[in-house]
């Protein structure tokens, strides 16, 4: 099992959903980074589960206790580590699933690999509660990438089949991103938010979930960032992302909509303006044979609906080889796309400051 990711800037992440706390250690931070504490709580609180109708109601204050790498609130150039620790779990809720695995969890795969050894309890180590410290790390690495004027933002582009405007590929601003980024609910069109709660209150009265789209962009970066064949800015942010519970796809740009498009309609045409080379549209999301070109990098993410339901689903009971049909106990999001736009913000960080270190 491997929980380590990054080149330069490394991130190994540890815990249990149910264990006594979560943690990471970031290793390849530079020496001499003022943290501001109130940023990484603003991120952590973003995050943080029992504080809105589509999450889960297991409350969790979710504060880092940073251990080492920081010295009067400046990076040090040690090591980084911090642990979550785990205050409200209720291991009981899942009592009745040790043998019998949750549809569209890890349970049965991880069940077969770690011959039932691995930790069933929210999801162990397979939890999105791990995406905690994963914030964490993000929040820093986020601050380091403003002082570079890197900006990251996200926001939820479709939640239950109701969408929000999207980017305007090629014309991005700081402000938009921040405003972004510090919302619990992020939206460029704000009016759009009752519609997403009737949505998933709908899908939580009936027992049931809903998944959605996250759309994500990195503004500040110049031509000539990345590499190309197996070393890209998509495969590295890809990579990262998919390592994120839930997430399902990832597309850059147009993404699948290059595939009804002509090379007219999808070609990026450039221009000189101000004595540089822009871009007249940003179609490719900013990248193109795998490097930035300048433009706003443009990504979005697919989310699947939390598997976890309360309605009655067919399984089987893996000791006595029968079939079961299973009924989800606890607290389980109805939606747990609000709560990952600020992960899909934090992974992009972590990837684009390793990438430029």
């Amino acid at each position: 099992m491997s929980s380590v990711t990054g080149n330069k800037i490394k991130l190994s992440v540890f815990g249990e959903s149910h264990g006594e706390a979560i943690g990471c250690v970031i290793d390849g931070l530079p020496a001499g980074i003022k943290l501001n504490a109130a940023k990484i709580s603003r991120e952590m609180l973003r995050r943080a589960p029992g504080r809105d109708k589509t999450a889960t109601q297991r409350r969790e204050d979710d504060a880092p206790h940073i251990i080492s790498g920081i010295l009067n609130g400046i990076t040090t150039g040690a090591p980084l580590a911090a642990i979550i620790e785990n205050t409200n779990a209720k291991s009981g809720d899942y009592g009745n699933i040790s043998a019998i695995p949750r549809p569209g969890h890890s349970d049965y795969p991880a069940y077969v690999k770690f011959g039932g050894f691995n930790d069933i309890r929210g999801g162990g180590h397979f939890s999105g509660r791990l995406t905690a410290p994963i914030v964490f790390a993000g929040s820093v690495a986020k601050q380091i990438l403003d002082e570079k004027g890197v900006k990251i933002g996200a926001h939820i582009a479709e939640m239950g089949g109701v969408s929000d405007e999207r980017f305007d590929k090629n014309d991005i601003s700081a402000n938009l991103l921040e405003r972004l980024s510090e919302s619990s609910f992020s939206l460029i069109d704000t009016k759009r938010e009752t519609d997403m709660r009737v949505a998933v209150e709908n899908a939580r009265l009936s027992g049931d979930s809903v998944g959605g789209i996250i759309e994500c962009a990195v503004i500040g970066l110049p031509a000539g960032v990345g590499g190309n064949i197996f070393d890209t800015v998509e495969s590295r942010l890809g990579a990262a992302l998919f390592a994120v519970p839930a997430v399902k796809g990832v597309e850059f740009g147009e993404g699948f909509g290059f595939a009804k498009m002509t090379g007219s309609e999808a070609n990026d045409c450039y221009e000189i303006k101000d004595g540089n080379v822009r871009l007249l549209s940003n179609h490719n999301g900013g990248i193109l044979g795998g490097i930035t070109d300048g433009a706003p990098i443009v990504f979005s993410v697919a989310v699947k609906p939390t598997p976890s339901i309360s309605a009655p689903q067919k399984s089987v009971d893996l000791k006595t080889m029968t079939n079961e049909t299973l009924e989800i106990r606890g607290r389980h999001d109805p939606c747990i796309v609000p709560r990952a736009v600020p992960v899909v913000e934090a992974v992009a960080a972590l990837v684009m400051l390793d990438i430029i270190s």
